[in-house]
């Protein structure tokens, strides 16, 4: 044993559900080896490496953040109160055009992983630009990530024709695949912004290497009226006829699917993943979370952008997320707190294609913990650990993250990351994008 997480009670999310009181979780390199009792784990530990005391904490498997874009953290705030297509088209994609670079997807990601972290993700999906550096940032700080480079038909920041974000993504899988924390990825964006032969294309792609494809799916009003009256069909029913949708896709948003769709999701193997927040604020629509489980697909959840959301918070997107159906579906019994837990845990892994490795604390899978305080006044009494994971804890709670049976938070205080350094370099670029956001746009 290299490390034991001792006492605490252990929040399994197997397929059982086992909520283990005064429990222990032994950890040999990056495997947990033996879940249970404290008593029954205690004298194997003998001559471990560390143990951790985990007394008054929640021990959960790590949270799974299941669609993100953690380098758009350097535009929290930029663009406010607009729908998804003004505030693409008219802020978000302009100020990209004028500050990202290496160097602004180095340091944004940097601050996108250290706030997640700090908030128990230990895995979270990525679709951005310079993607190989966003693996690299990651991988430095000892963190999970499924990390799929953007593909667009117009110029991006890192290509200017989808040819070259093709070539650059096949060399990015070539020099990732087969990492232990890094699984590259193929991102293209949506069907509003490629034309068939491009999605056509990004598929053929990931399927020729074996790695999945990050999508935005059906998010929002526009996307599927363009859809009914460019394809003669909703997204998901154009996304099946050109053969892009299968067991490696990922769906984000996945807000305007009727059950045909939901169906079509099913039979194809899809993981999807809820935006609450950030669909929320765009006013795109809410994703009919409780159908999609129901039918029996996988269903995630995510912070999308701080840019959109504000924040990687995935403690705040669990409680809108329960909240969000009830009001909506006017049931009070809709999406509880177990499954909303679910939804951030295996359910996030399973929407991955992931489940196998992570997402639970169970024998044979990834070392990967978080430590969840429960002694604030805001979590004080506790009588289900699923209500005050959802209604009353928060990403402050977290103490302690282990990722692959390594220690990269222990109380608060930061192993892999230089928490200063990445503040003071986010408000270098806040001045720089500030000043460029009043500068007329690039030719």
């Amino acid at each position: 044993m290299d490390l034991f997480i001792s006492g605490g009670t252990v929040v399994t999310m197997d397929a059982e559900f086992r909520v283990i009181e005064d429990g222990g979780v032994a950890i040999e390199g990056d495997v947990i080896t033996e879940v249970g009792k404290r008593v029954d784990l205690e004298p194997k530990s003998r001559g471990v490496k560390k143990t951790i005391d985990a007394r008054g904490t929640l021990v959960l498997p790590g949270m799974i953040n299941g669609h993100a874009h953690a380098a758009m953290s350097l535009f929290r705030g930029v663009a406010e109160d607009h729908s998804l297509d003004d505030w693409l088209q008219r802020y978000i994609f302009p100020a990209e055009a004028r500050n990202v670079t290496e160097d602004f997807v180095f340091w944004g990601t940097r601050l996108g992983v250290l706030e997640m972290l700090r908030g128990g993700v230990t895995t979270y999906a990525d679709m951005y630009y310079f993607e190989d550096v966003v693996a690299r940032v990651t991988k430095e700080a000892g963190m999970r990530g499924v990390l799929g480079e953007t593909i667009l038909d117009f110029p991006a920041p890192d290509h200017r024709t989808p040819a070259a974000a093709l070539a650059y993504t096949q060399k990015y899988i070539e020099r990732w695949k087969g990492d232990p924390l890094i699984t590259p990825a193929v991102a293209p964006h949506s069907i509003y912004t490629l034309s068939t032969e491009t999605l056509k294309s990004a598929g053929a792609l990931a399927r020729a290497n074996g790695v999945p494809i990050l999508m935005h799916i059906a998010e929002a009003p526009f996307e599927s009226e363009r859809s009914r009256a460019q394809h003669g069909g909703s997204p998901v029913n154009y996304l099946e006829r050109i053969g892009l949708l299968g067991g490696d896709v990922v769906g984000a948003h996945c807000v305007w699917v009727d059950a045909m769709d939901i169906a079509t999701l099913l039979r194809r193997g899809v993981g999807t993943v809820h935006n609450p927040s950030s669909n929320m604020k765009l006013a795109s629509g809410v994703m009919p979370v409780v159908d999609l489980l129901t039918a029996g697909v996988p269903v995630g959840l995510a912070t999308d952008s701080a840019a959109s959301n504000n924040n990687q918070d995935l403690f705040q997107e669990m409680n809108v997320a329960a909240k969000l159906q009830k009001v909506t579906r006017m049931d009070p019994r809709a999406l509880p707190a177990r499954q909303v837990v679910e939804m951030a845990t295996i359910g996030g892994a399973r929407a991955l294609h992931l489940d196998k490795q992570i997402g639970s604390l169970e024998v044979g899978k990834q070392a990967d913990v978080v430590l969840i305080g429960t002694g604030a006044t805001h979590s004080t009494p506790m009588y289900n650990v699923y209500s005050q994971l959802v209604y009353a804890l928060n990403a402050h709670d977290v103490l302690t993250v282990v990722i692959a049976g390594k220690i990269v938070m222990e109380v608060r205080v930061m192993m892999t990351m230089d928490k200063p350094a990445i503040l003071a370099k986010a408000h270098e670029y806040q001045r720089k994008v500030a000043a460029s956001l009043i500068e007329p746009p690039p030719a």
